[in-house]
This record gives C-alpha cells, sequence and structure tokens, in this order.
C-alpha cells in the first residue's frame, strides 16, 4: 500500500491517504523535451534527466513507482501548459548527467558511490490538445494545485486524484 509518508519524507499536506497509484505534473522545456521527442523517442520513454532541486529528486527517490500517472507539462515557453499524459516506468536511478563534465547537469560533488541526483524513466500514454496555464488558472477544481501557487517553481509536483480527473476532463 501507498503512504503519504515515505523515506521518512512527509509529501505535502494536500495530498490524500494511501494510494496505489500517484499522480504526478512534471516539467520540461520544449526545446529539451517536448511531448513530440518523447513520443518520438525509442519505446516513446525518456531519463528524467536534469532534475538539480532536493525536494523534486526525493519525489522522484521516495515517492515515484512504476506506473504513476503523469501529465506532461511545456514550460518556458510561448504557451505554457499540459501536453500529454505518461506514465513512471522505472524505479529510481542515478542521473548520469551528474557525472559528466560536459552535460550542463554535472556536479562536481556527486560520486558514484554516492550520487545525489536520479532520475525516473517516463513513457508516453497519449499526446494531448494543451490544456493551458491561463485555462488551468480558470477551473475550480484545480485552485488548490501546487502549479498554481504563487512562488511554485518545482519541475515536480503531486497531482491529487481529484485534480487528476478535473484535468483528464478537460483534456476529452
Amino acid at each position: 500500500m501507498r503512504l503519504p509518508v515515505r523515506g521518512g519524507h512527509l509529501l505535502p499536506p494536500h495530498f490524500s491517504g494511501p494510494t496505489l497509484v500517484s499522480y504526478w505534473l512534471m516539467k520540461s522545456e520544449p526545446d529539451e523535451c517536448s511531448i513530440d521527442d518523447l513520443a518520438a523517442a525509442p519505446k516513446q520513454t525518456v531519463p528524467w534527466f536534469g532534475v538539480r532541486n532536493y525536494q523534486a529528486r526525493n519525489f522522484m527517490r521516495d515517492a515515484m513507482r512504476p506506473g504513476d500517472g503523469v501529465l506532461f507539462y511545456h514550460s518556458s515557453c510561448a504557451e505554457p501548459g499540459v501536453a500529454g499524459l505518461a506514465e513512471v516506468c522505472s524505479a529510481s536511478y542515478p542521473d548520469e548527467t551528474q557525472f559528466d563534465p560536459k552535460s550542463p547537469y554535472f556536479d562536481a560533488k556527486s560520486t558514484r558511490e554516492n550520487p545525489r541526483w536520479l532520475l525516473v524513466d517516463v513513457t508516453l500514454r497519449r499526446k494531448t490538445p494543451l490544456l493551458t496555464l491561463k485555462r488551468m488558472r480558470e477551473l475550480p477544481q484545480l485552485q488548490s494545485m501546487l502549479l498554481l501557487r504563487p512562488g511554485n517553481r518545482l519541475s515536480i509536483t503531486p497531482v491529487t486524484e481529484a485534480e487528476w480527473k478535473a484535468v483528464l476532463a478537460q483534456l476529452g
């Protein structure tokens, strides 16, 4: 059974009780990895590399499991929003970019014996019409969504089952 406390880390208070499947919003800049890039990837699967925020890393390490639902969100672009649905398809494992001095995600303090940064693999479920950030802000069912809170800049945030269903209803 999935619990809201894993690895000693408490999930946000709005994240309700034990569930078998969790839901996540994962942000990607389309020029780095778009929904179309995911669709074109081998097996329509990509490693979610480059996360360099401890809270987002902890979500991947302590809470994400294969089978969890993902809202694939385009960020830092002309029209941000949910561009598709995906699924977590691996347990977390070390992000190789932290060990590559040529990578923009290199971390000199990280070692193979004690990696600081992890990732999960994500696979496409379906590309959807874009559900824009503007439209999401208009929906009463999403008013408590972490994405919509002022100052929230996390690249990975939990989504409640009610929020997941409200987004799915908009996507058709």
